[in-house]
């Protein structure tokens, strides 16, 4: 085969091989746990307090910087309570998702950045990751991870 030959052959290839490969991402592609995920912060987010404390199990394990050092085990009562109380300081708290990285059948890690202002006018903007798993449909772990330093 002549190299002029050559070219429009590859070119051809390469076009077939593009469009063989090429897969549309829609939000059905999303995983169960991903799904799971994305309610927790919509509900996060229009402070809807009892239903994200809902989704977790009956008692889950946490880890927070704001819970102390070692694991905690908390009900979805104390859940939703720690939340009334963070967004009595913060009226406004929202948390938006940067990326959210399925690993595994059970776990979902989430990267956000939680932002709010406080009644004497401060702001804070504080980029975190949670570690989520979920079993049976519930948030049985959240181990969250943030620079609780400042």
């Amino acid at each position: 085969m002549k190299k002029s030959a050559i070219y429009p052959f590859f070119l051809i290839t390469l076009a077939f091989s593009h469009i063989a490969c090429e897969k549309k991402v829609t939000h059905d592609d999303t995983n169960p746990n991903e799904k799971i995920i994305k309610t927790f912060y919509e509900h996060f987010n229009k402070h809807e307090w009892e239903k994200m404390a809902s989704m977790y199990a009956d008692t889950a394990d946490f880890k927070d910087p704001s819970l102390g050092k070692n694991l905690v085990k908390q009900t979805r009562k104390q859940t939703a309570e720690k939340y009334a109380e963070l967004n009595q300081i913060f009226p406004d708290i929202k948390d938006e998702v940067v990326q959210m990285y399925p690993s595994g059948e059970k776990h979902v890690i989430v990267e956000f950045i939680s932002s709010g202002t406080a009644a004497d006018k401060s702001t804070f903007r504080l980029p975190i990751c949670t570690i989520f798993k979920i079993e049976n449909g519930l948030i049985t772990e959240d181990f969250t991870y943030y620079d609780n330093s400042k």
